[in-house]
């Protein structure tokens, strides 16, 4: 499993974490918002405005309404990014990892009001009446390639293809996966109940929803995503509000620090400026999707009389799902002050690096080398060879790298008792005999367990907890429901409708199996999946920006016709554009 985690790690190197990424996906967002001026605050009444059905008409075609599509969206896009996402880029990045994926929603508003509109426009109605849309039939339309000749290449078909390909394995790698696992890791500790049993209920319900295709998906989401959303808010604004005194140098962290990188502070090892911005980016994104290109296939399912209202629809979801909902979920997380502190806790393996001497953090020298090896990558020899154990201590000299911090007062367990024995390490790693083999000990924490912890640091205690564990569950649960929506869409592009069968009993298997599986190894897989799906969405989408800009033009030139009394119409009419 190691293995298979420092494979994902180094191709995520690659893709996902790479610096072309992030300039490749904000650079759209960012050439979009001003090709267009600003869409997203300009537009941003009026899409309340789609929402509430002020605009609808009864022979609009389409399967779910505008604020089904938009539930449904933001039950894929809700999920454990908002939770464990946001903790986990503070825990790698600092503070200014959350104003980096602030800033990503801001500019994700914009594109992902740019990939709905195009998506939808040219979405298909299958001869059973029903919708089928998302990028893949924008690529397959539009992004041929023509010679002087007039021959047509079909290069279009090829990445549509891809890009469902990419959307199925996305399925499993941000939709499933990494949902399961959270919410099956945060039931044990909350409730002690077996990530098994935790794994097999939620499969079964998962089967039961996912069975009656979108329009019963829409009718379960509109009703939990607002549901789920209050409450966690609520949960929210309670540890915020006792932890006040924290408020305010809070906010200011996220912005003295976004050009200056974290310092090392309590046993946070500190975060360079470079990370913190990779980081919240690629956390923005997996927390909203914007640029991914899955959004626009609930959306293409909307009754809507053209594309551009449902993009208008889009642009509502980063705001709700980042803007508000991670942003408090990083001020519980920074104003608790947990971010910093270790704490006892199971380690995972794949968190776990053993160095072939003891490092104290109270000797500065010593201290500067370990920050330069977690912050900076600078190389410290590794051990290699057998950590002797007595009654659950370490005999053998050596310090253990977990979480990104020293460990501390660490025990060894086997089967919940003391042991004692010889483990073999090979280049810093363990390799133990047995999985009931385990460590618990104290260091820093990251994803769903810092936010428990945070909320907990507050009025409502050991109740804390509760909140997130069944914040976790209804989010990351919502969360695959519609990206089994999102899978099955892709595949009926790729092969046609009835494979769809087959793929949701996978979907619904690997949902259980994922959850009993190593997390670390499930995020990695997420960061890859993203990208590929991101990467050829938003290229498409750069070289499709005049056909986008005309038919943004189109809607508001009919909309001040079939509306000349509305306030965006005589904006309109005055202005002579929107």
């Amino acid at each position: 499993m190691q293995k298979i985690n420092d494979f994902l790690v180094m191709l995520d190197g690659y893709i996902g974490g790479h610096p072309w990424f992030v300039i490749l996906l904000l650079g759209t967002g960012i050439f979009f918002t001003l090709y267009l001026r600003f869409p997203q605050l300009r537009y941003f009444r009026h899409a309340i405005d789609v929402v509430k059905g002020k605009y609808d008409h009864h022979l609009d075609v389409g399967d779910t309404s505008h604020f089904q599509a938009l539930a449904t969206a933001l039950s894929g896009t809700v999920g454990t990014g908002n939770i464990a996402g946001v903790a986990l880029a503070i825990h790698l990045g600092g503070p200014a990892a959350l104003f980096w994926m602030l800033i990503t929603a801001a500019i994700g508003m914009c594109t992902k009001f740019v990939e709905v509109s195009i998506s939808h426009k040219y979405r298909d109605i299958l001869s059973d009446g029903s919708v089928s849309g998302g990028p893949m039939y924008y690529m397959k339309k539009r992004l041929n390639i023509t010679t002087k000749s007039g021959k047509v290449i079909k290069t279009g078909a090829v990445i549509g293809a891809f890009f469902a390909a990419a959307t199925v394995l996305s399925s499993f790698g941000t939709g499933s996966l990494p949902q399961i696992n959270s919410i099956s890791n945060s039931i044990f500790t909350t409730f002690g109940i077996n990530h098994i049993i935790t794994g097999a209920i939620l499969s079964v319900l998962l089967a039961l929803i996912i069975i009656g295709g979108i329009k019963r998906i829409a009718k379960v989401t509109e009703k939990l995503t607002p549901g789920m959303a209050i409450f966690y808010f609520i949960g929210a604004i309670f540890v915020i509000l006792t932890n006040y005194e924290n408020i305010i140098p809070s906010l200011v962290s996220l912005v003295s620090t976004v050009f200056t990188g974290t310092a090392a502070i309590g046993g946070f090892m500190g975060a360079s400026v470079s990370f913190a911005i990779n980081r919240g980016v690629n956390r923005g994104l997996f927390s909203n999707e914007s640029g991914q290109g899955s959004a626009p296939i609930a959306h293409s399912a909307a009754r809507a009389p053209e594309p551009v209202s449902e993009g208008m629809v889009a642009i509502l979801e980063p705001f709700i799902d980042t803007i508000i909902i991670c942003m408090l979920t990083g001020l519980t997380v920074l104003a608790s002050g947990v971010w910093t502190e270790k704490i006892e806790n199971q380690f995972q393996s794949a968190d776990m690096t053993f160095l072939n001497r003891v490092y104290d953090e109270n000797i500065p020298d010593q201290k500067q080398m370990v920050v330069d090896y977690i912050r900076n990558g600078k190389a410290l020899p590794l051990f290699n060879g057998q950590l002797e154990i007595v009654d659950g201590k370490m005999m053998t000299p050596v310090s253990l790298i977990c979480s990104r911090s020293l460990a501390e007062d660490f025990t060894f367990y086997y089967n919940k008792n003391l042991f004692s024995g010889k483990i073999d390490v090979i280049q810093g790693k363990w390799q133990p005999q047995s999985a009931s083999l385990n460590v618990v000990g104290k260091s820093l924490i990251h994803s769903a367990p810092l936010t428990t912890v945070a909320f907990e640091r507050s009025i409502l205690g050991k109740w804390g907890k509760y909140i997130v564990s069944i914040g976790i569950l209804l989010f990351a649960f919502s969360t695959a429901i519609s990206w089994s929506y999102y899978g099955d869409r892709a595949l009926t592009f790729l092969v046609g409708p009835k494979y769809v069968i087959y793929y949701r009993i996978i979907y619904v298997a690997a949902f259980f199996i994922a959850s009993f599986t190593d997390t670390t190894i499930i995020w990695s897989l997420s960061y890859i999946t993203i990208a590929f799906m991101a990467v050829p969405n938003l290229i498409g989408l750069w070289i499709l920006r005049k056909e986008i800009k005309s038919t943004i033009a189109d809607y508001w030139a009919g909309f001040s016709v079939k509306y000349p009394n509305d306030r965006m119409s005589k904006k309109y009419l005055q202005k002579g554009r929107l």
